[in-house]
């Protein structure tokens, strides 16, 4: 029996070249220690960091949406009160903790997950230095706006990077796109003004593209309705024309992902029975001829 080597993977959650160059790893101590912790996820350490993190973020965000029904608030406010400045806190010590462990602590602080670290505690602060009286921003919408704090979730799982490449790539097509159905939006509205008019409801051209972008989308509330014939011929198109429609950005966006999936690899990844240049990132053997590849060294 032949004896193979243990897989070799590479972790997805890894901080890239790129990223540790533009914050500054450490080169040794307590900052490198803390740096592996918190942004990396190839230990055991920065795996439990990652699920402590996610795990607050998902009861914070749902202790926000509780404070917001009235019964559950007025039940047990205090103890939402309790989860939340313990939250709070937590974040606050995470992003301490991020801006302490690195070289460049302001890049990471003007980066988009550095914004959305300082949204996940602002607003419980301001909503305490704000008197409920006087302000310019009602506290109420301070207290909703924690729940942007889902949005740290996109710092932790590798998926959420991987549909936000996708669509970067794919907004020139899916621009284009949307560029046609607001043509044919146009369109249609201003023929259903002319032929149905004031008398059944369509009582100007942006009300009637309203409705026909209320049809195309397949949402149609039913508030403004065709009554003529040709009036409802002209719905039914459009009707069967929402439907193509929906799954024009679903393909770009998929087929984006899937050319992202399967990259280009250097020349010490080519498999040697088969040629191929094409697989995954952790992949152990050709996704093709099922030959086992090269093993890529970690740096």
């Amino acid at each position: 029996m032949p004896q193979y080597d243990a897989p070799v993977t590479v972790p997805r959650d890894a901080p890239s070249e790129a990223q540790t160059l533009e914050l500054g790893k450490p080169a040794g101590g307590w900052r490198r220690r803390l740096y592996t912790v918190v942004f990396e996820s190839d230990t055991r350490a920065g795996r439990i960091f990652d699920v402590v993190v996610i795990a607050a973020i998902l009861l914070s965000v749902a202790a926000v949406m509780a404070d917001s029904i009235e019964s559950v608030a007025s039940r047990h406010g205090r103890l939402l009160d309790a989860l939340e400045w313990m939250f709070t806190i937590l974040f606050t010590i995470e992003y301490i903790a991020r801006l302490s462990c690195i070289q460049r602590p302001l890049r990471y602080a003007t980066s988009f997950f550095g914004i959305v670290d300082l949204l996940a505690v602002l607003p419980t602060y301001l909503a305490v230095l704000m008197p409920e009286a006087q302000v310019l921003i009602d506290v109420r919408m301070l207290r909703l706006l924690r729940c942007f704090r889902i949005f740290k979730l996109t710092a932790y799982l590798s998926e959420f990077r991987l549909l936000g490449r996708a669509m970067a790539n794919s907004m020139r097509k899916i621009l284009v796109f949307l560029s046609v159905v607001i043509i044919v939006v146009l369109i249609v509205g201003t023929l259903m003004y002319v032929i149905e008019g004031p008398a059944n409801g369509f009582t100007s051209i942006p009300k009637a593209i309203y409705w026909a972008l209320s049809t195309i989308t397949t949402v149609g509330y039913g508030d403004i309705v065709p009554r003529t014939e040709l009036g409802r011929a002209l719905a039914a198109i459009v009707m069967l024309i929402g439907w193509g429609i929906l799954a024009v950005p679903t393909g770009i966006v998929t087929a984006e992902m899937t050319a992202q999936k399967f990259v280009k690899e250097p020349p010490h990844r080519i498999c040697s029975e088969c040629d191929s240049t094409e697989h995954e990132a952790d992949s152990v053997f050709c996704r093709l001829c099922s030959a086992r590849l090269p093993v890529v060294p970690h740096r």
